[in-house]
């Protein structure tokens, strides 16, 4: 009956774990927006870096280079000059608002932290705010 009961448990395990497998490796939606603003940085193309901004950001910036201008006196030229990135961990705070970890490195091989907010907008995930911080490693 122990065999039976057991052998039962293994199937079922075996038919969930791949549902379980999937559902991890799929990104969420705003880490497509986050991925979205940086590749718009690294290309200088400051409208869609905007318009992956919350809408505070798009309401106080009506030019697109004047953004662009902002976001580089604000420190953020590592990511602006950033050759790749990586997600890390991520927290819901409430239902539309999360806070996503995120590595870059920048052109002088060292690594930055980066923790995105994100707000969801009628129009999806949108950023609404991030700290950079500078660690002390340095990428290969």
């Amino acid at each position: 009956m122990l065999g039976r009961w057991l052998r039962a448990m293994m199937v079922m395990l075996a038919l969930v774990a791949p549902v379980a497998a999937q559902e991890s490796t799929v990104p969420p939606d705003w880490q497509a927006v986050i991925s979205a603003q940086i590749e718009a940085l690294r290309v200088h193309d400051s409208a869609a870096a905007l318009s992956m901004a919350a809408a505070s950001f798009r309401g106080m910036f009506d030019d697109p280079d004047l953004f662009y201008r902002a976001v580089v006196g604000w420190g953020y030229e590592p990511v602006i000059e950033s050759r790749s990135h990586a997600f890390g961990e991520s927290q819901m705070v409430g239902d539309d608002i999360v806070l996503q970890s995120v590595r870059v490195m920048g052109i002088d091989q060292r690594v930055y932290e980066l923790v995105y907010r994100l707000a969801l907008e009628p129009e999806g995930w949108r950023v609404s705010g991030v700290q950079l911080t500078k660690t002390g490693a340095m990428g290969v």
